[in-house]
């Protein structure tokens, strides 16, 4: 059975005191669960906080970006070895809106995946079609892209950590999901890229993730799926209460 992973992607929210005010209400309601893993991803500001505010607890911390190298002139960016520093063992890589209005190629997701791979994070690598590829019957040949590139010259042996993350674009924030077998199909189909990458057991173990306006409301019906495991919730993960919810559906 691949044990459920349960992600929050903060986005850009929440100051070093809100991550402490967040972690203070809600690590008292999931402290007895086990059944899933549970990572949460705020702001690289707010990660020192995060990571203090979670140690002896069963919540783990995850960054929302990285960059490949170990160092160097790179403004703005950090490395791997710096967000293991600070205490992180996951990290978002491709996101949507990195693609979206950060200019991310599948390219730079693949030097960001093998950068994460290597420094021993749990990379959570997002794959997903916006709402023209859709209605234009273009979703498999998206996603095949996208594992294609993201998996390119990554060895079976080294990916063992891999999570993918399906954030059918469409669906995120703007309160539209897909329904769960249509979640499903495109879990299926990312499961098959992976065990041409990496053959037939890795892919069998790997956890992919369903993102795009998971809610309290909907995560029981998502969760049910046999090819979803687990989630990358983004808006309803900033309320204890909401993300609590939706880590015990």
């Amino acid at each position: 059975m691949r044990k459920k992973l349960i992600a929050a992607n903060w986005k850009m929210y929440k100051t070093p005191d809100q991550t402490l005010d967040f972690f203070r209400d809600f690590l008292p309601l999931v402290a007895n669960h086990d059944r899933d893993e549970i990572v949460v991803c705020p702001p690289d500001i707010d990660l020192c906080a995060a990571t203090e505010a979670v140690k002896g607890s069963n919540v783990a911390i995850g960054a929302q970006n990285l960059y490949w190298e170990k160092e160097g002139a790179y403004t703005g960016e950090v490395s791997p070895g710096m967000l293991l520093a600070v205490g992180c063992t996951h990290v978002i890589i491709g996101h949507s809106e990195r693609r979206q209005y950060f200019g991310e190629t599948d390219d730079m997701v693949n030097f960001k995946l093998k950068a994460a791979l290597e420094a021993g994070l749990t990379p959570i690598v997002c794959v997903g079609e916006v709402l023209e590829e859709r209605e234009a019957g273009l979703t498999e040949d998206v996603l095949r892209r996208q594992c294609l590139r993201a998996f390119h010259a990554v060895s079976g042996k080294k990916a063992g950590k891999l999570v993918v993350a399906y954030e059918p674009v469409w669906a995120i924030g703007t309160g539209k999901t897909a329904t769960p077998q249509l979640a499903a199909e495109s879990h299926s189909l990312i499961r098959g890229e992976a065990a041409k990458a990496f053959g037939q057991e890795f892919a069998d173990n790997l956890r992919i993730l369903y993102g795009g306006s998971v809610k309290p409301e909907n995560a029981k019906a998502l969760m049910a799926e046999e090819e979803i495991d687990g989630a990358l919730v983004g808006g309803a993960s900033l309320d204890p209460k909401s993300f609590a919810a939706i880590v015990k559906y």
